[in-house]
């Protein structure tokens, strides 16, 4: 009593097999393989100071716009 067997382990994925299908399963181990590659990476490249960009970069300014919104009630009978 306690441990799983290797039967119990193929009964639960055949039937996550059954229920998400090989080739969404497929999918999601790529997007995740790809998200663990991405974070590798970027762990690498944190440890190099950020460079500042390029002078010729066209400078991005934009507005902010700052309000208050107000619930407006009538007293209509």
């Amino acid at each position: 009593m306690g441990g799983l067997s290797i039967w119990h382990w193929l009964i639960v994925l055949l039937v996550v097999v059954l229920i998400f299908g090989t080739k969404k399963l497929r999918n999601i181990g790529q997007d995740l393989g790809g998200a663990v590659k991405g974070f590798k990476e970027g762990m690498k490249s944190g440890d190099e100071p950020a460079s500042p960009p390029p002078a010729d970069a066209p400078q991005v300014t934009g507005r902010t716009i700052d309000a208050e919104v107000t619930k407006e009630t009538s007293s209509k009978v």
